[in-house]
């Protein structure tokens, strides 16, 4: 009967402070990933405002092939004027 009452007090006096201590510093990594996903949240909106631009990124595309094909154009006018002249 006396060896289950040393066991209590040593389970009290050990095995309960380790919990304790193991479950704060549980409490304080978990209490610390708030702040990282509030950063992570702030950088992800900007990232996505610099992303609203990319649709335009179809028209510029368009605008280039059409002053590509503008520019042969006049390249090839100029080689047929430039013909005539000789």
């Amino acid at each position: 009967m006396i060896l289950w009452w040393i066991g209590d007090v040593v389970l009290l006096a050990v095995v309960v402070p380790v919990v304790v201590y193991l479950l704060r510093a549980v409490l304080h990594a978990a209490q610390s990933i708030v702040p990282s996903v509030q950063e992570i949240a702030t950088v992800a909106a900007a990232g996505s405002k610099d992303l609203d631009a990319a649709a335009l990124l179809l028209t510029t595309q368009d605008q280039v092939a059409k002053t590509v094909a503008g520019v042969a154009n006049y390249g090839g006018s100029l080689d047929v004027i430039l013909d005539d002249a000789c």
